[in-house]
């Protein structure tokens, strides 16, 4: 069992890159099953009807999503029937959404559960170590959790305190690839971060010169990058045991093949 997860997809430039190299990549790694982080996929912000639709033509089997999940009011309009959507779980309560989704791919039960952080993150978020004890014990072959965090101490410890009831904890949301992946103690598949599928000539996928202004204290608004496009991913192969045996960073960019 090969499952490929891609990092945040970032505006329309994102969205072209999923166009372009899922298909081949599928093909050439043999994927049975594909997720991907889309909380900035419209318009680098949310989520809409439209680009969810895309997103499946394209073959992606499960959409994870993060501190942006709503801030496209249209995501209201078609949630309760998004069934290959994940919310983050400790969300306010009064938002909907489905916070852990079991799929059916290659004669497995796959779980993907999705999770805040609260470090350097929007105060109205749990803490996810509060509640992640009500995810570890369910029912599936496979357990994946993408915690959409910004700090990286955070991700590890919460890859360490699940590594043994979950099979991938994976870490989104700085658009980062990080150099750490790993397997924990011969059990959990961890990168701190997946990185993001969007503007390679960018900050996070905006503009350059629209984030430097920012820096330099002046009134910019953040406009997303419009220039050549990166991909980036992993890819975690399962044994028959269901015991995560590999994981290997995908990157395509100007300066990587």
């Amino acid at each position: 069992m090969k499952i490929l997860f891609i990092g945040d997809v970032v505006g329309a430039v994102g969205r072209e890159m999923v166009e372009d190299h899922l298909y081949c990549i599928k093909k050439e790694h043999d994927i049975d099953f594909v997720i991907a982080n889309v909380e900035n996929a419209t318009h680098g912000k949310g989520l809409n009807r439209k680009h969810y639709d895309f997103f499946i033509f394209q073959g992606i089997d499960c959409m994870t999503m993060g501190n942006h999940t709503f801030d496209k009011k249209e995501l209201f309009d078609f949630i309760d029937e998004a069934d290959r959507l994940v919310v983050p779980f400790n969300r306010p309560k009064t938002l909907p959404g489905t916070a852990s989704r079991v799929f059916h791919a290659g004669g497995k039960k796959i779980r993907v559960t999705n999770v805040l952080g609260c470090v350097f993150m929007d105060s109205r978020y749990a803490n996810p170590f509060d509640e992640i004890d009500r995810y570890l014990d369910l029912e599936q072959d496979i357990h994946i959790i993408d915690i959409h965090a910004e700090a990286t101490s955070e991700k590890i410890a919460l890859a360490y305190y699940c590594r043994d009831k979950v099979q991938a904890v994976l870490g989104t949301h700085t658009h980062v690839q990080t150099a750490d992946e790993r397997i924990i103690d011969g059990k959990t598949a961890f990168i701190s971060d997946v990185g993001m599928t969007g503007p390679y000539l960018s900050s996070l996928g905006c503009d350059l010169d629209s984030v430097i202004l920012r820096m330099r204290g002046l009134n910019s608004k953040f406009m997303i990058s419009e220039n050549s496009g990166q991909f980036a991913g992993v890819i975690i192969e399962f044994d028959e045991a269901n015991r995560p045996v590999s994981i290997e960073r995908v990157l395509i960019n100007d300066d990587h093949h």
